[in-house]
């Protein structure tokens, strides 16, 4: 894992704080989860918590790369004699002498004796007698994978904080490794709350709207390895938030949506001190999502803290605080060794004007080096979150940018994580 940010301090700073401070702040609090072995076979998505290192070669003697014949390159131009047949999973038993040549296929192992493997299109063959017909390999070895081509033994293959995915899995297990050391899933809790918020399918009341954010970040999350609990949605009122809280006793990590501004209603800071959860920070100098508020919340028996993450209510805020915070905090307590998404450079396809007082993500579609902005960028509209696939970067009092300038970039769809 990268270096950790220095030990914060004990109380939450007064004013909002960076960017890249609160993303270093919340990594230095995820929690330590334990180790699993797990079949290698099943860590997808998974970070490895420990070294892989080969524990045997591949290929572990002179494989053919082609279907052909397998002979000795001092005794071209032939003719040979055939003397048997080597397979793959099935070698060739005996050493070949001068003049002989071995049937072949791809994959199988050259016998012993063999330097070079000539091409069937090559050569012609009558009963055991082979001869050339075309070009043969030059060099000679151009059509044999020697030894140890793909990993030799003890070749370190996977490094501690790897993420594990399909490539990862085969060339673990090729090099020997059934299973492997994961941290555990992480216990996710989701709270969604407030008093307009109604369950999906249920009749609104006035003023009422259907809950989704809860729905949405749990989406976000499943790409990890996470056991998932959806609470709400909860009314405005502090016993019930309290109650809400104390249900997630046992997850990790606890994340919010709601509540965590300084309206009469947002209760989510008071809550959490009826609980006893130390706020770490509150506010981020971000757009959307300044109001975003991280605690821990101790517990017995040695056991990490939790992590609390409250993040605001409008959907476009929820999602980007969603994936610059909550992302970020699952993969590092998963042992990842780079959990912050990064940027890519991408080209504006039209203007875009200056900034504000806050570094702004600004919804928008990527496509083949260009990013084009959403017109419509309110915190509250669904509509242009759901046709975005990415995030332009717009620095603290940004000056005005013309079409065709490069802008940093965040790719939603891979979480920000090549």
């Amino acid at each position: 894992m990268t270096a950790p940010a220095p030990s914060p301090p004990p109380s939450p700073p007064a004013a909002p704080l960076a960017l890249h401070v609160a993303q270093q702040r919340l990594v230095w609090m995820a929690p330590a989860l334990a180790i699993d072995h797990r079949a290698s076979a099943e860590c997808a998505g998974f970070y490895l918590a420990h070294p892989v290192n080969a524990h045997r070669s591949q290929p572990d003697r002179a494989v053919s790369a082609m279907d052909g014949y397998a002979m000795r390159a001092a005794d071209l131009p032939g003719p040979w004699r055939v003397i048997g047949e080597s397979a793959a999973g099935h070698p060739f038993a005996f050493a070949i002498a001068a003049g002989e040549a071995v049937r072949i296929s791809t994959g199988a192992a050259l016998p012993d004796g063999a330097d070079m493997v000539l091409m069937q299109e090559d050569a012609a063959r009558e009963g055991d007698r082979l001869a050339l017909t075309g070009t043969p390999p030059s060099p000679p070895a151009a059509h044999v994978r020697p030894a140890g081509m793909d990993f030799a033994l003890d070749t370190p293959l996977l490094a501690p904080g790897s993420r594990i995915g399909p490539a990862q899995i085969a060339l673990a297990i090729a090099g020997g490794h059934p299973y492997l050391r994961v941290r555990r899933p992480v216990r996710l809790a989701i709270i969604d709350s407030g008093d307009e918020l109604a369950l999906p399918g249920k009749p609104l009341q006035p003023g009422q709207v259907p809950a989704s954010n809860g729905a949405m970040l749990a989406a976000m999350a499943s790409v990890l390895p996470v056991e998932i609990t959806r609470i709400g949605p909860v009314p405005d009122r502090l016993d019930d938030l309290v109650a809400a809280l104390d249900q997630a006793a046992r997850a990790d990590v606890v994340v919010t949506s709601g509540g965590a501004s300084v309206g009469d209603h947002d209760l989510v800071r008071p809550a959490l001190a009826a609980l006893g959860v130390e706020i770490d920070f509150w506010r981020v100098a971000i757009k959307p999502g300044k109001p975003l508020l991280v605690g821990r919340c101790p517990r017995p028996g040695g056991a990490a803290p939790q992590v609390v993450l409250g993040l605001p209510g409008n959907p476009a805020s929820a999602f980007v605080t969603g994936f610059l915070f909550m992302l970020p905090l699952l993969r590092a307590a998963l042992g990842a060794a780079d959990p912050l998404p990064r940027t890519i450079p991408a080209r504006l396809a039209g203007d875009m004007a200056e900034g504000g007082n806050r570094t702004e993500f600004l919804r928008a579609r990527y496509a083949n080096g260009l990013v084009t902005l959403d017109p419509l960028q309110d915190s509250g509209a669904i509509t242009s979150l759901a046709r975005a696939n990415a995030l332009v970067v717009r620095e603290a009092r940004a000056a005005p940018v013309r079409a065709g300038t490069e802008v940093a970039v965040y790719l939603l769809e891979t979480g920000g994580i090549a």
